[in-house]
């Protein structure tokens, strides 16, 4: 394949700052004044504007912590950081879910979103503004400024012409194959099949408008002159149309009515189009059934949720936290990092997320860990694992025959012959239980009654 020269035409489709441009439309260098138009990035389609609006509010759903690791295991909420300020109110006129919701849309519409930092006399962010343009500009001793605009309230209140350093910048960015700097929207992967479905809507529009496909056909056999078909027309028309819309017209000359069905074209028109739709989520990495369509749902919303996680969502959220991290000097997982909560999204799963709490506080928590997920408080001796009484440690495993204890040892006191022979030689549990109690006291001489 050779490389098109310098001012030789190359196909589409065209890459705009706005859009994209087909191949057709390119062709033309007055391709606006021959009706053609940008396709705007995020408004190709009713399933582009699905997946984009389900990544976006689902990231605004997700509430964020700043968290540093201990050295002695587990982690603590920071809560004096400028981080944290920032993710309880990034400015004055605006909450951090519209925040995230504006940079996770613009993300996935354009493949880039950037938001201007401004910090204090300490140096740390006080405000965190979204914009929805930006480029990049690389120095000649490679630093890197950029030029935001598109908000008009920062633009009102500080002076943008100068480059912005890349310090004071958040840029969250998806795959840039074409510049390091510069990402791409998956909207583009799925370019070719929008313009397909596209055209063969517009087609179908037009069709419509101006083909005007009737519901009814007339047949006959017989060979009718221009003066009776014009006449047939008008007597049809007198009792189906306007006023007499309803009526029963008197069919003469053997005229047979025929409806007008869907043809096999318009069945594939269907198939393409649902062709398409299943492309673009292909592309967004989206499970149809989040979007409330597709094959076989899931059993439970945390498995739906985990396979989103899996494929699309995970990466979306991580990508964030990433770029908020560089922006405030994080030293990043697992010491100090951001964390969009995912738990929130299971708050309409009561169900669900008291059983897993319920099985948690057998192992992992404790009580007041799980009263504390779901915002209660503390209770008498929440503090402690809770596990089950058969429970005892591996290697002790093979030892739970009791041993005999020794001649003037004080466990042979111990009425175990009259209080418990029936768990022992049961060799259930309890009898096992038993056995490892009086294994224990004997061997550190504790009596009974101790």
């Amino acid at each position: 394949m050779t490389k098109a020269a310098e001012g030789e035409y190359r196909p589409g489709p065209y890459l705009l700052s706005e859009g994209w441009l087909s191949a057709t439309a390119g062709k033309f260098m007055n391709w606006w004044q021959m009706g053609y138009s940008v396709q705007p990035y995020g408004q190709a389609g009713a399933m582009v504007e699905a997946c984009v609006s389900a990544y976006s509010q689902t990231v605004a759903m997700c509430p964020g912590g700043h968290w540093r690791s201990l050295p002695g295991g587990g982690r603590e909420a920071i809560t004096t950081s400028d981080l944290y300020r920032i993710l309880r109110k990034p400015n004055d006129y605006q909450s951090i879910s519209d925040l995230l919701l504006n940079i996770t849309r613009r993300l996935y519409e354009k493949g880039e979103a950037f938001g201007l930092a401004i910090r204090n006399d300490r140096n740390e962010v006080k405000e965190l503004h979204w914009m929805r343009h930006g480029v990049p500009y690389i120095a000649r001793d490679g630093s890197i400024f950029y030029g935001l605009g598109g908000n008009e309230v920062v633009e009102s209140r500080f002076d943008l012409s100068f480059p912005i350093p890349a310090r004071d910048v958040l840029h969250v960015r998806l795959h840039t194959p074409r510049h390091p700097l510069k990402g791409e929207s998956p909207i583009l992967a799925a370019a070719l099949d929008l313009a397909m479905s596209g055209a063969a809507l517009n087609q179908q529009v037009s069709f419509y408008l101006n083909a005007a496909r009737p519901s009814f056909m007339l047949e006959t056999d017989q060979q009718l002159t221009a003066p009776q078909t014009k006449e047939l027309r008008e007597r049809w028309d007198e009792q189906t149309k306007g006023s007499g819309a309803g009526g029963t017209p008197i069919l003469a000359w053997g005229l047979k009515a025929k409806p007008v069905t869907v043809t096999a074209q318009d069945g594939q028109l269907a198939d393409l189009l649902k062709m398409t739709d299943q492309n673009v989520a292909l592309a967004f990495r989206m499970p149809l059934q989040i979007l409330g369509i597709g094959g076989t749902p899931f059993a439970s919303t945390e498995a739906l949720m985990s396979s989103w996680k899996a494929m699309g969502l995970g990466f979306a959220l991580n990508h964030i936290e990433e770029a908020f991290g560089q922006l405030f000097r994080l030293k990043g997982f697992p010491e100090e990092y951001l964390e969009l909560d995912t738990n929130a999204l299971l708050r309409s799963s009561f169900k669900e997320m008291l059983e897993a709490l319920s099985n948690g506080t057998k192992r992992v928590l404790t009580p007041d860990e799980a009263r504390a997920f779901m915002d209660l408080p503390k209770v008498p001796g929440g503090n402690e694992l809770l596990v089950q009484m058969q429970d005892i440690p591996l290697s002790m495993a093979g030892k739970t025959q009791a041993a005999k204890p020794a001649e003037g040892s004080p466990a042979q006191d111990e009425p175990a012959a009259q209080d418990e022979p029936a768990d022992e030689e049961s060799g259930g549990a309890d009898g096992n239980k038993q056995a490892f109690l009086r294994n224990w006291r004997a061997s550190h001489h504790v009596s009974s009654a101790a």
